[in-house]
C-alpha cells in the first residue's frame, strides 16, 4: 500500500507536468504555424486528454478518488454535449453539492467515498453572500 505523501507526490507531479502541454497550447501562435491543419489534432488530445487528467490528479488530492471520478465524467460529458460553457457549470455545481453534502460527511466516510469533511458552505464563503441580507 502507498502511503499518503507518496501518493499526493505522485498526483503532484502529474499535475505539474501535464499542465506544460496546455501552456504549450494556450501560449503557442497557431495563426503563424506553416501546417495549419494539425492543430485539432493537438486541440482535441490536450481538451480530452491532458485537461482531465489534471482535473482528475487535482480533485483526487482536494477531496478523493470517487470525487475526482464523477468531476472529470461530468466535465467531459458537459463539454462534449453542450461546450466549454456547460462543463464550467457543471465544475461549479459539482462543487456546491459537495459542499452542502458536507454535513452527512461521517456516513460518506464509514462508506469510504470522502476523505474531507467540513461544515456546510464553509468552505464556499462566497456562497454564504448569496443568503445573507444587503446591508442597510
Amino acid at each position: 500500500m502507498i502511503r499518503g505523501a507518496t501518493k499526493r507526490s505522485i498526483l503532484r507531479w502529474i499535475h505539474l507536468i501535464l499542465a506544460i502541454p496546455i501552456l504549450g497550447y494556450i501560449y503557442s501562435p497557431f495563426a503563424e504555424l506553416p501546417n495549419y491543419a494539425e492543430l485539432p489534432n493537438y486541440a482535441a488530445v490536450t481538451r480530452f486528454v491532458f485537461a482531465p487528467v489534471i482535473m482528475l490528479a487535482g480533485y483526487w488530492m482536494y477531496a478523493g478518488v470517487v470525487f475526482a471520478v464523477i468531476g472529470v465524467a461530468l466535465w467531459l460529458g458537459a463539454y462534449r454535449l453542450s461546450g466549454i460553457g456547460a462543463a464550467i457549470l457543471s465544475q461549479v455545481a459539482l462543487f456546491i453539492a459537495q459542499d452542502l453534502v458536507g454535513h452527512s460527511c461521517p456516513t460518506f466516510k464509514v462508506m469510504g467515498l470522502s476523505t474531507q469533511c467540513s461544515q456546510p458552505l464553509r468552505r464556499l464563503p462566497w456562497l454564504t453572500l448569496l443568503w445573507s441580507p444587503w446591508p442597510k
